[in-house]
This record gives structure tokens, C-alpha cells and sequence, in this order.
């Protein structure tokens, strides 16, 4: 396996693009990804914060640290992982997080593989989705993901902007892919507007740097109080009403965060007043 920097741009095609290579080493280490060539492209992501745009490649401890950034945000970035990882991950790759499903990184033939079944839904599944289950019953595992969508961040890759929101996408059986980014597309920065108040509250099975059995992200903004969830589908999860709970469809091992999620939601409303 070769790594390059961008100076050697002409044998970047179908190269791995790798930055703290917290998620992607793993991967390639366990042959759910594979790749001839990494990419190390530490030189080129923008790191730091300037006001509310953040480059993607700033770090998780970065964020947590900088009075500059929400509430809510900096909280996602404390709960997200231990010191070690917060200091090496970022935030570009934190929203790239591949799911925790332990049938996808056995690599059963599921159907983020390309199979046809859902092991999940008829095996063991108490840390999967409560809503948009029915193709995958995985859950996303990114605090900072759904911090990112109730605060209305927008990104900036080298092709596009777009809303954070708009990363993502539920797999079909056409398009297994959970996220809209297209190949070599890199996300470069992020705009965070200010919130009047926001807050992250997280479930986990461990009381530290455990991924989110529920995650609920708040942030009341000019207008109304956005809620999104993590954990509890194959995306982050935009929860229009504390009511749209009602409209969870759990499988028989996971009814429980339904009422872990009512909880959560209930005190970040109460946070951010």
C-alpha cells in the first residue's frame, strides 16, 4: 500500500483519502475497506476556527475547547470519543463515520453490502434504529452529525456546498450508499451559525466515550427549536415535534430507546429553554 500527498496528483485516482485516520485505519485492518493507494490529505483540508467557519480538518478536542463554538457542539465533540481520539479525529471524518453494526463489520452479506437481507432485524439488534428500519436497521453513530444538523451547518467540499443535512441519505436497494458524496469529493469546511441556545444529550452503554445508544442534539434558533437524533436510524435523524416519537417503529430489541429518546428530548427542551 502506497501513501501519497496531493504534489503527486497524477496518480491520485482511486486513491483513499485519509486525514486522522481514526475511522478509515480500522476499516482497512478489519478488510471492510480496501485500497492500493491512501491519500494524505492533512495539507490541503483547512484546520482552525475563524467566527463560525470551522475547516474540517480541525480536531474533535480542537472544537471542545474553543468558546468560540456552541453549546451543543462542543458537548457532541466531549462525548464523542476518549482524549486520543478526540485529539487525532476530525471533524470531516467524524461525519463520515461508517455504522457500528456488528453484521456490517463482520461483513454479512447485508445490504449496505450489497445483500439482500437485514440481518439485524431477525437476529441480535438492541443498539439499532427505532425509525427508517425497514431496508437497514443500522443506526448512525455521529454525535457531532446530528449537533451539526439542529445548529443548520452547512459544508463546502471542493465541488459544492451544500447543508449538512444533505450529506446524508437512506440507503435503497438502488443506492446502498448513506451519504450523497460522490467519488474524490472532499469536504474542505464547515459554516456553524450561532444559536441563541443549544445542548447534546447521549445514552450510552458506558458512562464514557461509548457511541450513542440515542443521541439528541437541540438548538433554538429565531423561529423554533430544531431536534435531531443520533443512534436511532441509519442517518442522523431529524425529529420534526417531540410528538414525532409516536411515529418510531422499534424492533422487539429496541423499544427501549424510544423511551430513552422521550426522556433526552424532554430535558434538552428544558436546556435550551
Amino acid at each position: 500500500m502506497e501513501l501519497l500527498q496531493p504534489s503527486d496528483a497524477k496518480k491520485l485516482d482511486g486513491g483513499l483519502f485519509i486525514h486522522g485516520g481514526t475511522e478509515v485505519v480500522p476499516l482497512l485492518r478489519d478488510g471492510i475497506l480496501s485500497a492500493d493507494t491512501l491519500v494524505d490529505v492533512r495539507q490541503i483540508v483547512p484546520r482552525g476556527i475563524d467566527g463560525t467557519r470551522i475547516g474540517a480538518g480541525t480536531t474533535l478536542a480542537e472544537l471542545e475547547s474553543d468558546p468560540q463554538i456552541p453549546d451543543g457542539l462542543r458537548e457532541a465533540c466531549r462525548l464523542a470519543a476518549s482524549p486520543q481520539l478526540r485529539n487525532m479525529g476530525s471533524i470531516g471524518g467524524n461525519l463520515l463515520q461508517a455504522t457500528r453494526c456488528w453484521y456490517w463489520r463482520l461483513k454479512f452479506p447485508c445490504r449496505l453490502h450489497g445483500g439482500d437481507t437485514c440481518h439485524a432485524r431477525e437476529g441480535e439488534h438492541r443498539e439499532h434504529a427505532i425509525f427508517a428500519n425497514g431496508f437497514c436497521a443500522s443506526a448512525h453513530p455521529s454525535d457531532i452529525a446530528a449537533a451539526l444538523i439542529a445548529l443548520g451547518a452547512t459544508l463546502r467540499t471542493n465541488r459544492r456546498e451544500l447543508p449538512v443535512a444533505e450529506l446524508y441519505r437512506l440507503p435503497t436497494e438502488d443506492d446502498r450508499d448513506v451519504t450523497t458524496l460522490e467519488p474524490g469529493e472532499l469536504i474542505l469546511e464547515l459554516e456553524v451559525p450561532q444559536p441563541e441556545a443549544s445542548t447534546y444529550l447521549k445514552a450510552m452503554d458506558r458512562r464514557r466515550w461509548s457511541f450513542p445508544l440515542v443521541g439528541v442534539a437541540a438548538a433554538r434558533v429565531t423561529g423554533g427549536t430544531r431536534l435531531v437524533l443520533a443512534g436511532v436510524a441509519p442517518i442522523p435523524w431529524v425529529l420534526d415535534s417531540p410528538e414525532a416519537l409516536d411515529e418510531a417503529t422499534p424492533l422487539p430489541g429496541t423499544a427501549y430507546k424510544v423511551e430513552i429518546a422521550r426522556a433526552l428530548v424532554r430535558r434538552a427542551l428544558q436546556a435550551v429553554g
